[in-house]
């Protein structure tokens, strides 16, 4: 496995209808390394975000859709989504704020 630092873990958010919901249950959506597991992703976002403490993490692998290009057919690239809840008494992560 490769030694991913963890600000190389969080790659982008995920802001979607879903995702904005669940954040009312301090449930975050956000895009991951392929190779991070589980604690990596509890460490990147108490790190990255101040005074957040992580209750739990869900993730999963989401493989690359099939695309076509006249009579070419090809893949595109693997994907990582990880939910991240928060615990009750954590800070909010300002990155959503005001979406």
């Amino acid at each position: 496995m490769a030694n991913i630092q963890y600000y190389d873990v969080i790659l982008k958010p995920v802001i979607t209808e879903k995702s904005m919901e669940l954040m009312a249950d301090k449930k975050y959506t956000f895009l991951v390394h392929t190779d991070a597991t589980k604690n990596q992703v509890k460490e990147a976002v108490e790190k990255m975000f101040n005074g957040t403490k992580v209750k739990s993490v869900n993730t999963m692998n989401l493989d690359g859709k099939t695309k076509r290009r006249g009579m070419t057919f090809g893949k595109t690239a693997k994907t990582k989504k990880a939910i991240v809840q928060l615990t009750e008494d954590s800070a909010d992560i300002e990155i959503f704020e005001g979406l």
